[in-house]
């Protein structure tokens, strides 16, 4: 099971450059993209288009569910912290609303106090957490992506792509308004990926539904590899 810290906080907006990886092969090439932004790969000599969900390939790799349960566990114990302060924020403030009528000034004034610090070390706190959750997931995410670009690439002018958009980020937020799943080649290039890997599928228990997303706001859907590498 994914960390509920992962889910805790917002999800990660990794820094996705295609175009370094892209470079390496005479034909293709990519353009880089910033922070947020969509990453496009363009295969010279084809005219298809197509799209690609960046984030979700990585977090449905097999690989990338592996390292990301890895990671959620590693943080349980930080999770476990932070909803301590927070359960004992939650109780002196439930003492404060039930008592504080009846407290004299200062020993309000102290409760009140007592809160504020309270507040303030588990902002830091929660906030220096998310910080080194999303140090980690993206360390995790681009090592995955060092790996699964030149492949996205080479599947690109192998099959004459022209052009293939990344729709990590819904529009407006990104330049996709509409694509349908004709031209979506996320698990074909997750498939291919699992196989060069080498990396099996995360056990799971019985009965347990197969996982749909990135595991800090989706989780990540379970795929099995193909029989042969797509050409």
């Amino acid at each position: 099971m994914i960390s509920k810290l992962l889910r805790f906080f917002t999800a990660t907006v990794f820094a996705f450059s295609i175009a370094a990886l892209a470079q390496s092969d005479g034909n293709a090439a990519a353009l880089p993209s910033a922070p947020g932004s969509p990453a496009v790969v363009a295969a010279a000599g084809g005219s298809k288009i197509g799209t690609i969900n960046i984030e979700q390939a990585i977090f449905a790799s097999n690989e990338g569910q592996r390292d990301f349960e890895v990671l959620g566990k590693k943080l349980e114990p930080k999770e476990t912290e932070l909803k301590s302060q927070k359960d004992e924020i939650d109780s002196l403030k439930k003492q404060l609303d039930t008592q504080g009528p009846k407290l004299n000034d200062d020993a309000r004034g102290t409760l009140v106090k007592q809160i504020e610090d309270k507040q303030k070390r588990f902002e830091r706190s929660a906030q220096d957490a998310r910080e080194d959750m999303q140090a980690q997931q993206n360390e995790i995410a681009q090592r995955i992506l060092q790996k699964m670009a030149p492949m996205l690439v080479k599947y690109a002018g192998d099959n004459g792509y022209g052009l293939i958009l990344d729709t990590s980020n819904p529009w407006p937020n990104g330049p996709v308004v509409w694509n349908g799943p004709a031209v979506d080649i996320t698990k074909v290039i997750v498939d291919s990926y699992n196989v060069q890997s080498g990396v099996a599928a995360p056990a799971r228990p019985a009965g347990t539904k197969p996982q749909t997303g990135a595991p800090a706001s989706r989780p990540a859907p379970t795929t099995r590899p193909p029989a042969t590498t797509p050409k």
